[in-house]
């Protein structure tokens, strides 16, 4: 059996903050991660070609023979298809971009070091349409799709667990899917635009109204009375109460009170306090200008709805107000009056009148405590990963001061 390798493309610096802490492949877009969705495709284990200061968390793991996989594009049948027909030494490459290739052992190697292309023979994949997420507001823009397709793969030849009679559905049964642990009662569901997923003990409070595309994973809670539009998606253990509408959670992260969040991807352990809001259209419904950790200044996005990004371990205090298009970094600290800045580096501390630097040992200390809170905890891997981005964004921090 053939082993998946998902490696980072240079488009992991524009998906920034989200990518501090993970390889691309292990992003969460629609129901499943990256390399879930490919896992299942293909049938087979993946692991990760990444950063070196990742590989202790992402270790590679090759075999005799490698598929090679741009861990930026969603598996899509076309794809998949393609992927299946290649041979060792073969690669495919689309507007100079290599999309895939198949490796022996030693070429694994050689590749990390060297990835020279005129090793390969080239395969044309002709007119193929790929999924593929680009910048952080690609998540939340494809979200929807995305959850279409995991929901047919995770349900294809499956029973949904029953509804109870306390509960509205709204729709065809059949876009309904509710895995066994699960517990909802007198919620209103809409599956008419798209499905609702309920992952394994998930738990939907009563009041909530929740539309479709919707999926809450394992053990993910919402709270009562919560307002969730398509499409929302929300990792393993996250809670979420308030108005919601297109946020990606990746995991493990709170939104557990009112106030609304919109066109948003959050991050890895993320808490954000009561009555946070986060604007996503401009009051003169302009494009939206959103920091770039690629140029390193804030760029036009195109997109005339986009809200917050913020990267694993940040927090934001009670009534905080972020500004349309914010970025937040890796492990910072938000709160005060006022709107704070529109970018926010890593490791800060403060809010709109000062912003100091957070430092690394108290950071992971606070992670360390929210992590216990869902029986983890801070591993030497992960500290050395703190520390990593704590030096690797000093100068953001000092430029920005």
């Amino acid at each position: 059996m053939a082993n998946i390798i998902l490696f980072d493309a240079e488009v992991r610096t524009h998906l920034l903050p989200l990518t501090f802490a993970r390889p691309v492949a292990d992003l969460r877009v629609g129901i499943l991660t990256i390399r879930e969705k490919w896992e299942r495709h293909l049938g087979m284990p993946a692991s990760f070609l990444t950063q070196d200061y990742l590989q202790g968390l992402f270790p590679l793991q090759s075999g005799k023979v490698n598929l090679l996989i741009n861990g930026s594009i969603l598996p899509t049948e076309e794809f998949v298809k393609l992927i299946r027909q290649l041979s060792p030494g073969q690669a495919c490459l689309k507007d100079g971009e290599l999309l895939a290739a198949c490796l022996d052992e030693e070429s694994v190697i050689s590749f990390k070091n060297d990835a020279d292309l005129g090793k390969f023979e080239l395969i044309n994949p002709g007119a193929i349409a790929l999924l593929k997420i680009n910048r952080p507001a690609d998540i939340f823009a494809i979200n929807g799709e995305a959850i279409q397709q995991d929901f047919r793969l995770l349900t294809a030849g499956r029973k949904s667990a029953p509804l109870s009679a306390t509960n509205t559905l709204i729709g065809p049964q059949e876009n309904l899917f509710i895995e066994e642990g699960a517990r909802i009662e007198a919620c209103i569901l809409n599956v008419e635009n798209g499905p609702i997923y309920l992952g394994k003990d998930a738990v939907v409070l009563e009041g909530s109204m929740i539309r479709g595309p919707f999926a809450a994973n394992e053990k993910s809670v919402v709270k009562m009375g919560a307002k969730i539009y398509g499409a929302t998606t929300l990792g393993p253990s996250v809670k979420v109460g308030g108005e919601i509408n297109n946020v990606v959670f990746q995991a493990n992260s709170n939104k557990g009170h009112d106030g609304f969040l919109g066109n948003a991807v959050i991050g890895e352990w993320c808490n954000i306090g009561a009555d946070t809001n986060a604007s996503n259209l401009k009051n003169d419904y302009s494009d939206i200008k959103v920091w770039s950790y690629a140029a390193e200044r804030r760029v036009a996005s195109g997109r005339q709805f986009h809200g917050l990004i913020m990267g694993d371990h940040s927090k934001a205090g009670i009534n905080t107000m972020f500004n349309t298009g914010t970025v937040v970094g890796f492990s910072a600290n938000v709160f005060g009056a006022d709107f704070p800045p529109v970018f926010i580096p890593s490791f800060s501390w403060g809010g709109a009148e000062k912003m100091t630097s957070y430092r690394v040992d108290k950071a992971m200390l606070t992670a360390d405590r929210m992590m216990q809170r869902r029986d983890r905890s801070l591993s030497e891997d992960d500290k050395a990963i703190f520390e990593h981005i704590f030096e690797q964004s000093k100068h953001l921090r000092e430029k920005n001061k």
